[in-house]
């Protein structure tokens, strides 16, 4: 599997039609995979009746972050994936509004540890949605799957 650099997948999630469309922009990847930042602004195509952000977009904007972190700082040896989404919402998003994912080295290490005695986990990652004026619009709660790669002998047996 060809891996793309944080700079390339950076630009490829900005013209992605999903993420494009709805408004999103992945304005920050970091070159260690550690940290991502999101911006939703607010456009006429992608506010609801009430001229507010529309919550699907809200929630889009948080889809494909931490499975992406995550696939990069795990490695090659084990499977990651979305496994669930939720979110509640707080108050109307009237401004443009961001959102952060961080993994860090100590979650990894631990992840990875925890993998050596379960065939699986699936942590949960929290994370606001914020606009411009530092409120809290939204919280969304992603569960991800991680497990170890089965090896080609395994897979035999």
């Amino acid at each position: 599997m060809k891996t793309l650099k944080p700079k390339t997948l950076k630009r490829v999630l900005n013209l992605w039609p999903p993420l494009w469309g709805a408004g999103i922009r992945v304005i920050e990847l970091a070159e260690d995979w550690s940290f991502a930042k999101a911006r939703l602004r607010k456009y006429w195509f992608n506010r609801n009746y009430v001229n507010t952000h529309y919550g699907g977009s809200l929630f889009s904007m948080t889809d494909p972050f931490y499975m992406l972190l995550l696939l990069h700082k795990m490695g090659r040896d084990y499977v990651v994936w979305d496994k669930k989404a939720e979110i509640k919402f707080i108050k109307p998003g009237r401004k443009d509004v961001f959102a952060e994912f961080k993994v860090t080295e100590h979650q990894v290490s631990d992840f990875k540890e925890q993998l050596k005695t379960q065939d699986k986990i699936e942590p949960v990652f929290e994370v606001d949605i914020m606009d411009t004026d530092g409120l809290l619009i939204a919280k969304v709660w992603k569960t991800i799957h991680i497990s170890k790669k089965e090896s080609k002998k395994q897979k035999a047996a």
